[in-house]
């Protein structure tokens, strides 16, 4: 059984072929603004040092945000558009628990811009409660009352240093998470901002 997972929702483009419970080939590349680019050579690269072939593919994992507007749709479409095309089956994972994964007490912290964050808990490597977009001021706040966390993603807007695992890995160690999706067609990015905000970030 090969899996393929992709996620393109933050400044990564990250591939991961996994057989079985093993990960046998990775690419993890810091690519802002780029992965609609890099993402076919690189996984083409990929398949072929592990000397496979898209048809070895059994199964897709994917993340479906949230992230960037643009970057969570990338890897999602070539998800969708190959599950549908050679009908396989198709699993999506929330950003926030990929970056999370393995964590057994966490606050997950993703860029959105003017000066807020997306943030989620996780405890036991799951989402507990539910995924936001916060002032990082109120996210400061919220870690200072909770304490005792671990902190992962990009810390950087707290003034820390960006604390991420291997997200190539981070697919394999969550994978009691992965969520099947019964249609691939009616798989939409979850972006918690509202269109609003893309449009002002936008003019």
């Amino acid at each position: 059984m090969i899996t393929l997972c992709m996620d393109t929702s933050s400044k990564f483009l990250v591939l991961a072929l996994i057989e079985e419970d093993r990960l046998i080939g990775k690419r993890c590349l810091s690519s802002w603004k780029r992965q609609s680019e890099m993402i076919f050579p690189q996984l083409t690269e990929l398949l072929e040092e592990c000397h496979l072939t898209p048809k070895a593919i059994n199964e897709v994992v994917v993340t479906k945000g949230p992230g960037s507007y643009t970057g969570v749709r990338i890897a999602m479409t070539v998800a969708k558009v190959l599950c549908a095309t050679a009908q396989l089956p198709l699993y999506a994972l929330p950003t926030l628990e990929l970056i999370g994964a393995g964590k057994t007490r966490a606050a997950v912290l993703l860029d959105a811009r003017s000066q807020r964050a997306y943030f989620g808990m996780i405890e036991k490597g799951k989402l507990v409660g539910k995924e936001e977009v916060l002032p990082l001021s109120e996210i400061q706040a919220r870690i200072e009352e909770t304490g005792d966390l671990e902190l992962a993603g990009d810390c950087s807007l707290l003034g820390l240093e960006d604390c991420y695992p291997d997200l190539a890995e981070a697919f394999l160690i969550a994978r009691p998470q992965w969520q099947k999706v019964e249609n691939v067609h009616l798989l939409v990015p979850e972006y918690l901002k509202s269109a609003d905000d893309y449009l002002v970030k936008k003019a």
